[in-house]
């Protein structure tokens, strides 16, 4: 089975909707640029990835992650031609790592009093869209294509004819603060797969999928969604394993049926982390083998920074791109690829062009939760 995407929506720091993203993503331009949202002086780090719609650098305003899934959200409803002003009936599902923890932090800094059930999306998605069936899932970096993997058995066990899948996360300075702990050095950008990468900087962004069972005779179809693979392995609290990340890989493979040769598209997880980027790797070596080269690749958390609960679906929406016109973003700053990656082909330099039907999309996040996704190009 497979359910169409009829529409998306996207807000990153390369790109207010999914078009410009796409569009600047494929220009290799970058969205890293010097901290904004706190303040510097307390950090070793300098640099991150972030939305500018703040009042002034070093100032921060609560809600700004829910500000950018309404955004996100009213994007695909439109393009999906959903009535955005009433969502009732239509589950919205939203994967995120940290949902609303910045405002929780300008609180307790004393610069923010709010009313506590603000903190949950379900609030801001039912007063903006009067969306009356909303879930929030926290899955770390794999939130969002576990939302996407809720939102698919939704479709499958007929419990709904459409569905909405989103993402978000933005900068906190609890996160922000902990990686650069753990980094040896503060890198300046993200490099995923290079042999120099010096670790991972996060990024702000959010995205959103319209998922419908039967779309509409003459509505756009942006490509389809075929089934999504999740597994917990449990490995360590933040350490990735290779064979749980082989394991979902397979298991995606093997609920469409496909095998490796079939796969035209990776977006990989490629987080710049010096055990990520390595895990990764190892595992798609295991799984594709022979066929390691076949697959275009491309790491595109090298221009966005690593969005946390937005990834997945991030990667999703620029997968649906490439599929639709045949290019794919480059990996900006990847050189010397690690050992285990010296066989893909990994876009560097100038965006890709050829024909590609099927797309393969990696999330992984901190405690082994594993997602992998399995879209294909509108029929």
């Amino acid at each position: 089975m497979s359910w169409a995407v009829t529409g998306v929506g996207a807000v990153t720091g390369v790109g207010g909707d999914a078009d410009e993203l796409f569009e600047n993503l494929c220009a290799g331009r970058s969205g890293v640029d010097v901290l904004r949202g706190f303040d510097r002086s307390k950090h070793s780090a300098r640099h991150a990835y972030e939305v500018d719609n703040r009042p002034e650098p070093g100032s921060d305003v609560p809600w700004r992650a829910t500000g950018l899934l309404l955004d996100a959200v009213a994007q695909a409803a439109r393009d999906a031609g959903l009535d955005e002003n009433d969502l009732s009936g239509v589950p919205v599902l939203v994967g995120t790592g940290l949902r609303e923890l910045r405002s929780v932090e300008l609180w307790e800094a004393d610069t923010a009093k709010f009313a506590t059930q603000r903190l949950h999306f379900g609030t801001a998605l039912r007063e903006a869209f009067n969306a009356d069936d909303t879930h929030t899932f926290s899955n770390a970096c794999s939130a969002g294509l576990y939302a996407l993997a809720m939102g698919v058995d939704l479709l499958a066990a007929g419990e709904t004819d459409t569905v909405i899948v989103a993402g978000v996360d933005v900068l906190t300075e609890t996160m922000y603060g902990l990686l650069e702990r753990v980094q040896p050095v503060p890198p300046e950008r993200v490099r995923p797969f290079d042999r120099n990468r010096a670790g991972v900087l996060m990024g702000e962004g959010a995205a959103a999928v319209v998922l419908t069972r039967a779309p509409d005779e003459g509505r756009r179809v942006h490509g389809v969604v075929r089934d999504v693979a999740i597994n917990c392995d449990a490995f360590h609290v933040t350490a990735p394993d290779p064979a749980g990340i082989a394991d979902a890989i397979r298991e995606a493979h093997g609920r469409v049926g496909l095998k490796p040769k079939d796969i035209d598209l990776v977006m990989v997880h490629g987080t710049g982390t010096l055990l990520n980027d390595e895990a990764e790797a190892k595992a798609i070596s295991d799984v594709f083998g022979a066929d390691v080269d076949k697959p275009l690749m491309t790491a595109i958390k090298a221009m966005t920074g690593h969005t946390s609960g937005a990834s997945g679906l991030l990667g999703m929406v620029v997968a649906l791109k490439s599929l639709g016109d045949g290019r794919v973003p480059p990996t900006v700053g990847l050189e010397d690829p690690v050992d285990d990656a010296t066989d893909f082909r990994f876009v560097t330099g100038e965006a890709a062009q050829e024909p590609l039907a099927v797309a393969q999309l990696n999330a992984f996040g901190f405690g082994g939760i594993n997602a992998v996704a399995i879209v294909e190009a509108a029929r």
